[in-house]
Formats: C-alpha cells, structure tokens, sequence
C-alpha cells in the first residue's frame, strides 16, 4: 500500500467516502420544509432531524476512532460505511417523523465510524512530504459536497421528493463498500491489544447528549440545569480518563502536545464562528432581499466552492510552509470576511454579500487543511485514529455551538415568532450581533493557531 497507485486507490476510496455523509448533511436543510409537510412536524422537531445526525457525529467520533486503533481502521471504516448505507434507506422508508430522527441518529453512528477512520487512514499511508496534498484533496471533497448540497438537493427535492435524497446513497455506499473489499489493502491497528474504556465511553456519551439537549432549551431555566448536568459529566470524564490506564481520549495529547491542543482548539473556535453563515445568509437573503430557495443556493455556493478550489494548494503549501502559518492566515482572514459581513442591512448589494462570501471561503481553505495536517503530524501512529476523530469531533461541537449561539440570540433579540416584514430590523440587527460575536471568536482562534508552535514534522514517522 507504499506504492503510489495503492496510495491513489486509498485516497479516491477515502474521498469518495467522506463526500456522502457530508453531502447529505448539507442537503438535508432545504428538505425539511418538505418533510415538516409530510410528518406535521413542528420546528423543534424538524431541528432535532438535524441535530440528532450532528450529535450522533459528536458522540461517537473519539470512541469509534479509539476502536477503530484498536481493532484496525478498515474494519471500522468498512463497517461505518455499512451503517450509514443502511440507515440511508432506512431514512428513506421512514413511516412518521420519530423514525426519521432515530434513524438520522444512526445514519450519524456510522458517518462518525467513517469520518473517525478516513483522515487516520490517509495520515498512515501518505509521507509526511505528501501528506498536507492528500488531506487538501480529501477537505476538497467535503466542501464540493457541502456546495452541491443545498442545489442538487433542492432539485431533487421539487422533482423526485425528500426521500430521494437519502436513496442516492445506496448505491454509492455499495460501490464504495466494493471498492474497500477488493482495493483497500492492509490494514492499521497500531493499538492493537489494548483495552477499550467502555465506562468512559457511557460518561462521555450521555454528557455530550445532556449538554447538546440542553441548548436546545436554551433560554428556558431548564436548559441551563440540563447542561449543567452535563458539564458536571464531563468533569467526571475528564478524571476518569486521567486515571485510566488505556483511555479513550488520551489527555496527556493536550497536556503534553501543545501543537495537538491548540490546533484542536482552533478547530473548534473556526467551526464555531463559520458553520452558521450559511444558515444566517440563507435566511437573509430568502427573507430581506426577496431571493427564492433555489437563487439563495446559487449565491451560497460562492463560498464552498472557492474552499473546494484552493484547499488543495492549501494543503501542499502546508507540506512546505510552517502549517501555523498558513492556517493563522486563514483565520485571520476568515474573521476579515465575517467583520464585512457586520456590515449587512437591507440595502446591502448583491456584490458585496459574494465578496465577503469569498473572502471567508478563501480563509477556510487556508485553515482547514492546514490545521488538519498539524493535528494528524504531531501525535504517533498509535494514536492516529484517536486524532482523526478528535478532527472531527472538534468540528462537529463547533457546528453545535455555532446553532447553539444563533438560537440563543434570535430568542433574546427576534424572540420565539416567525420572520416576518414588520420584524425584519429586529432580524437584521440578530445577525449583526452574531457576525461581531464570531469575529471575536476568529480573533481568539487565530491567536490559538500562533501560540501552538512549530510542528515536529518527524513524529508521525515513529
């Protein structure tokens, strides 16, 4: 699997794997409006077909890539691939609203199986010299899936349902099942025997559940106790992961490895301050400046598609360049992009909405891969899996805390009420408060992203 052509099989088998669960998390939000029809579901509702996927990813991402360690990352990859294929049709066949959000959690289950597995797979089979190339290329795939999401899933939502939707993951997920039986050689187990801490798992999950279930109460005085509670679990978790002698989340890596902490914590400040624009502008754009659903898209995909288009250079710059660097600037400029976008009112021209929509792309692009590169490079082989779902799990918590501000702030300045005209400068002046919220936080991140170091380009070869 050294040779170049089995290194090319892994990384198309990886990149096609990791385009699914992404492309169906994007185009799931212009389908709701449909299914909230078809089910006589309410928005709480239709927001928990969302977030159940998300947290399903947040849960289980660490544990499944301390497994997948364990027990070998294509195993865990392949099984991944299964579930989320399964629960695909199963989403598909859904006969009321509580099965489509049960089954959305399971489908999530195993995205995070694959996700965990597919960014410690290409970290073990590229060098270090090539390595920032493959990760570009995998982010690539991410981001094209998340531009296409919302406008081949509009149209095939108007013309062949909802449904169709998850349907078309059925035979991808075959194909890519059969590509991993017959072309994914070898296999990657570099903690094999250890022992896998079922106890931390169970804190971690039902924390992660109490704190993610709680903000959707927010700003109710429950919502609070919720999350409280599960704070208090993930102190316990902390405690007992530092006794444990074979944790699931090693915290030695972010006590110890400072390049490992703050690229993880700038990861999770990046996702925090990004994931809800496209969410915000969407409504902006749908509700104050008279776009349809179809229009919206369009000018929506500026900003992943300059991400698909220059992560690539971003992730062979990082192979050259101190990854700190080159991610610092993306931050940099990604807060750029969100402190032009401060600026929105209801005269705001076209123009200028794409502009700031470039500029954030380019900056994420500039960060995610080279962030990606630094986090895989700084820990051993051993530990690759745990990384990899540290990677994600920092991005799926940051898409969580993104919403979790967003509806924080709508109740607090619009309130629990329907958009409507007379309340449009109530709106407006949400989303000027949320952009300057996540222009402090790109601040933070990018301070993160200098303070970590320099990357010690030898250790992934241990």
């Amino acid at each position: 699997m050294k040779d170049d052509e089995g290194a090319g099989y892994v990384l198309f088998i990886v990149t096609l794997a990791s385009f699914l669960p992404a492309f169906v998390s994007s185009a799931i939000n212009v389908a709701l409006p449909a299914i909230g029809r078809d089910f006589s579901m309410d928005a709480v509702l239709l927001g928990w077909v969302v977030t159940s996927y998300l947290l399903a990813m947040a849960a289980f991402l660490v544990p499944v890539g301390r497994l997948a360690d364990i027990h070998g990352r294509k195993r865990v990859f392949f099984w991944g691939m299964l579930l989320f294929t399964a629960f695909s049709l199963l989403c598909a066949l859904s006969s009321s609203g509580a099965l489509l959000i049960s089954f959305r959690f399971l489908q999530g289950v195993g995205a995070a199986m694959v996700f965990s597995t597919a960014v410690a797979i290409l970290t073990a089979v590229y060098p270090p010299g090539k390595r920032g190339w493959a990760l570009g290329i995998n982010v690539t795939a991410v981001y094209v899936a998340l531009s296409l999401g919302p406008f081949l899933g509009g149209f095939l939502t108007q013309y062949l349902g909802w449904r169709s939707l998850f349907l078309i993951n059925v035979p991808a997920g075959l194909i890519v099942m059969a590509l991993i039986f017959w072309r994914l050689e070898g296999e990657w187990t570099e903690a094999r025997g250890e022992r896998f801490d079922v106890a931390g798992f169970l804190v971690y999950f039902s924390s992660l559940v109490a704190l993610m279930y709680g903000y959707t109460l927010l700003p109710a005085p429950s919502g609070g106790a919720v999350m409280l509670l599960g704070l208090g679990g993930m102190v316990l978790f902390y405690r007992l992961e530092s006794r444990s002698t074979a944790p699931i989340v090693n915290f030695r890596l972010f006590r110890e490895n400072r390049v490992f902490a703050l690229s993880n914590l700038a990861a999770l400040i990046n996702y925090s301050a990004t994931f809800a624009v496209g969410f915000l502008l969407s409504l902006y754009l749908q509700y104050v400046k008279g776009f349809d659903a179809q229009g919206a898209g369009l000018i929506l995909v500026a900003q992943p598609l300059v991400q698909a288009l220059i992560s690539p250079s971003a992730g062979k710059l990082s192979d050259r360049v101190e990854p700190r660097f080159v991610a610092s600037a993306g931050m940099a400029l990604t807060a750029l992009g969100l402190l032009l976008m401060t600026l929105l009112d209801g005269s705001t021209g076209l123009f200028f909405v794409v502009g700031a929509l470039v500029v954030i792309g380019v900056g994420l692009a500039l960060f995610s891969s080279p962030n990606t590169n630094a986090v895989m490079s700084s820990v051993e082989k051993r530990h690759y899996g745990v990384a990899s779902g540290m990677v994600a799990t920092m991005r799926s918590l940051g898409m969580m805390l993104s919403m979790a501000i967003v509806m924080l702030v709508f109740s607090l300045v619009v309130g629990r009420v329907q958009i409507e005209p007379e309340n449009y400068s109530l709106f407006i002046k949400s989303i000027r408060i949320l952009f300057s919220i996540f222009v402090v936080l790109c601040i933070g991140g990018t301070l993160a992203s200098l303070a970590r170091g320099k990357m010690q380009r030898d250790r992934s070869s241990r």
